[in-house]
């Protein structure tokens, strides 16, 4: 009998080939005003919520089977936690071909012989080093996606707040009772120490600061989904 008519715990047929497309960044001048910088920025700020989600489902699912892995109870939650993991890990590969312009197939599916009882199919589930990769993705994303969260939201509004300084900064005189916008307001050894943006140079000056956070910004957001680029294509894939 031949080798290849014994049953297999997985797919015979290898999943087709990943087809990978990264979109291509625009231009230096046109970034800031392109929809896939504000695509990428959309990712980042969605992925701390999704991150938080995966990563306490990791956690919690892989805590309680590990937990419980001295009953027959443990076999069945890690189980389940991997087959979670595949279907987070698709989400994930939707999101990326949605917003980075990223296309990586999924990795074969999970079967069991022909016939096989549940345990045979949970074996394989726990066997399944698509799975075990998708839950370990939920754990060592989760403080890279912090990261790019605050950095994407903080440059992102600090870039375009400064930039358009010129366009607000009457506001202050005749409204806040400030000479211009405050940078500091403090007494340290009771002498009072101020400063104010308020001459036409210091705003320009101002402005032209944030304008170059504004080009910098998709710049620094490219770098940031690049890290989830890399991970859904070694991990997810």
């Amino acid at each position: 009998m031949s080798t290849s008519a014994l049953p297999q715990p997985y797919a015979a047929a290898p999943s087709a080939p990943s087809s990978e497309r990264s979109a291509g960044s625009p231009g230096f001048w046109r970034a800031p005003f392109a929809a896939s910088t504000y695509r990428e920025i959309g990712y980042t700020v969605a992925s701390l919520p999704i991150a938080i989600v995966g990563f306490t489902f990791a956690v919690t699912m892989f805590s309680l089977g590990m937990g419980l892995f001295v009953t027959v109870l443990g076999l069945p939650v890690l189980a389940a936690a991997l087959g979670g993991a595949r279907g987070l890990g698709a989400a994930e590969r939707g999101r990326a071909r949605a917003q980075l312009g990223l296309d990586v197939a999924g990795p074969a599916a999970v079967e069991t012989p022909r016939g096989a009882g549940a345990w045979a199919g949970m074996r394989a589930r726990l066997s399944d080093g698509a799975g075990w990769r998708a839950l370990l993705f939920q754990v060592v994303m989760f403080p890279s996606r912090v990261v790019s969260f605050v950095f994407s939201v903080t440059f992102l509004v600090t870039g375009w707040v400064v930039a358009l300084l010129p366009a607000y900064s009457w506001v202050f005189p005749r409204y806040v009772d400030w000479p211009g916008y405050r940078l500091f307001d403090y007494t340290s050894g009771g002498e009072r120490h101020a400063f104010y943006l308020e001459s036409p140079v210091q705003i320009a000056g101002a402005s032209l600061v944030g304008l170059a956070i504004v080009f910098l910004t998709p710049k620094l957001v490219r770098a940031l989904t690049n890290i989830d680029r890399a991970a859904i294509r070694s991990m997810l894939g």
